[in-house]
């Protein structure tokens, strides 16, 4: 098929789904506060169960996973682990108590489990931060695919991301966020499973691609994986299956990534959108389930892409490469320099591959974009951006226009999916918690709901600069994300939850220590000059948020028992949400405020 005609494809797959997702807005729009916040109490588990693993599996696992995977090999695999994990901690240990509060937002537990008013504020800040970090990464990813797919400037794209979500986010809130939500799920992993498959079926045979995965290459008595180790080796890289991380920084990343998926106030909120706790259980399985479709598929995807890009790219010459190449490199997100001016790519360790390289005006001699980071002590002579590595598998395979399409079409449904439920967070967060429930508690229910449309709008402002100017790969945005979410929001919801004796004295000295330790630790390694040989313990920003989570509970274990203990109402409370009543069915969700009178 020509260029043209998977050009017209794109824009139409992309079109009908844009149309699909904001006529589901329309429809489904907010006319209230609790349908703005938690879409009426009334979501379907399985609808809610699509919806929570549409905006859990963000760009990040949909574009950046697979893309961190193939190039880091086994390294890559702690992203997986993390992640999948966190999940299942999150929906088995957290998310049908926190339901049973019954309460609008995760300040609003904190507020009502630590009797303080600070202790919700302090919870609001956690919330904003984390969040407005996530969604830089789910911004980008925008950006990436509009880049590359609509032949648009990144900036230009993030922008265009900006005014979809701004429609749907901000006129149907959360229920039409949730609903959504739903379509985007059926569209993103309709998207990432049809290419897997018919790569699968070209480098193994075995339409199936997690079998796949552990099958040898067509034609061949060496599995994918013993490909891949001999391929990485003739190029002068360590063996796909080694890692080269310590043990400890791999431990601590994966451990930051579960705990901070368990602390995620965007995915915890989706649990107060069903009818009952039951509902929530139920949807937490639904949504392990669809999640599972996805994560089990995308080791297979990083093997066979890192496949075809060595087969493809290495040794070649320049001008014989097909035109996909081509339409990255002007995309900015590959780039080639002819060091040795053979008109071949030499792909071996080093630079630029470890550096963006800055693109300047003009062409080379083999028509190639030209870089100013042309480094002449290394061999390496090609730039790929990890994040591309899911969004052009299906051009470097050679598979029909529509599937390219489609995979447009599913890259734009991870990255607006997540982006949408954070930021109705951060504005519910703003309109809720501040507004409502501190500042101006008199407002009626009308003017709470504009409030937190304007404050949506706002944060989709903030979002968009974000993604404009990014501070790494999606999946390392995000992971800082987890990590702040780790060290702040995981122990007080834990201790709340399972812990009568903790007050409010120790929640908040430990999400206010663990935030601060945190973020002044990622922000000094990632932006103030520090080196990997300066990292405490030898763990790496990615992972610090399990020492901060550490301090956190540290702290607030010490500061409770120094102080006074909570009141016995609030020791009540604890134990009561964790007893079901009614002989032992799931109780029904407590309306705003009765927690707080129990």
């Amino acid at each position: 098929m020509s260029e043209m005609a998977t050009q017209t494809l794109i824009f139409l797959f992309v079109g009908l789904s844009f149309a699909l997702y904001i006529g589901i807005a329309i429809w489904s729009r907010a006319g209230s506060t609790k349908d703005y916040y938690v879409a009426g109490g009334g979501v379907h588990p399985v609808a809610n169960g699509m919806a929570t693993a549409a905006d859990w599996m963000s760009a990040a696992s949909f574009i950046s996973m697979a893309g961190i995977i193939s190039f880091m090999g086994r390294d890559g695999a702690m992203y997986l682990m993390g992640w999948t994990g966190g999940y299942v901690l999150l929906a088995m240990c957290l998310a049908p108590y926190l339901r049973k509060f019954g309460q609008f937002t995760v300040p609003d537990f904190v507020a009502e489990r630590y009797y303080s008013q600070l202790a919700r504020v302090v919870a609001v800040i956690c919330v904003i931060f984390i969040s407005f970090t996530y969604v830089a990464g789910q911004m980008r990813g925008v950006g990436i695919v509009f880049s590359r797919y609509l032949e648009v400037d990144i900036n230009v794209g993030v922008v265009l991301g900006m005014g979809i979500v701004f429609v749907y986010a901000v006129l149907g809130g959360m229920k039409g966020i949730t609903y959504t939500q739903v379509a985007q799920y059926c569209v993103m992993i309709f998207a990432y499973l049809v290419p897997a498959i018919f790569i699968s079926m070209m480098i193994t045979g075995n339409p199936i691609p997690q079998l796949g995965f552990g099958s040898n290459v067509e034609g061949s008595e060496l599995s994918v994986l013993e490909k891949l180790n001999g391929l990485s080796q003739e190029l002068g890289f360590a063996q796909y299956t080694d890692g080269s991380k310590s043990t400890i920084d791999v431990f601590f990343i994966t451990m930051a990534l579960m705990v901070g998926t368990a602390g995620l106030p965007h995915v915890i909120v989706r649990f107060f959108t069903t009818p009952t706790v039951r509902d929530a259980r139920k949807s937490a399985g639904y949504a392990l389930l669809f999640i599972a479709v996805l994560y089990t598929t995308a080791p297979a995807v990083a093997s066979f892409a890192r496949i075809n890009l060595l087969q493809t790219v290495s040794e070649a010459e320049y001008e014989q490469l097909p035109e996909w190449f081509s339409s990255w490199e002007n995309a900015g997100l590959m780039a080639w320099v002819d060091k040795n001016n053979d008109g071949n790519i030499q792909y071996h360790p080093g630079a630029p591959m470890e550096g963006k390289p800055s693109f300047i005006d003009g062409r080379g001699h083999s028509g190639e974009r030209l870089v100013s980071n042309n480094q002449t002590d290394n061999a390496n002579e090609l730039y790929v951006d990890r994040d591309i590595m899911v969004l052009a598998n299906p051009e470097i395979a050679n598979l029909p226009g529509w599937v390219i399409a489609l995979m447009a079409a599913g890259g734009l449904a991870a990255a607006l999916s997540t982006a949408a439920g954070l930021l109705l967070v951060i504005s519910t967060s703003i309109s809720h918690d501040l507004l409502k429930r501190n500042l101006m508690p008199g407002i009626t229910d009308k003017q709470e709901l504009l409030a937190a449309r304007i404050a949506a709008a706002a944060a989709i402002g903030v979002a968009g600069l974000a993604g404009i100017y990014p501070p790494g790969f999606v999946a390392s945005v995000v992971a800082f994300a987890f990590g702040l979410a780790a060290s702040s929001f995981f122990p007080a919801i834990l201790l709340g939850i399972f812990y009568k004796r903790m007050n409010r004295e120790g929640a908040i000295a430990g999400m206010v220590t663990g935030l601060l330790f945190t973020a002044s630790y990622i922000i000094y390694f990632k932006f103030l000059g520090g080196t990997s040989d300066q990292w405490w313990f030898g763990v790496s920003p990615e992972g610090i948020g399990t020492l901060g989570m550490i301090i956190n509970f540290t702290v607030s274990m010490v500061v409770c028992h120094v102080t006074e203990a909570p009141p016995k109402s609030v020791q009540d409370m604890v134990e009561d949400i964790r007893i079901p009543r009614r002989g032992g069915t799931a109780s029904e969700p407590a309306e705003e405020g009765e927690v707080a009178q129990a």
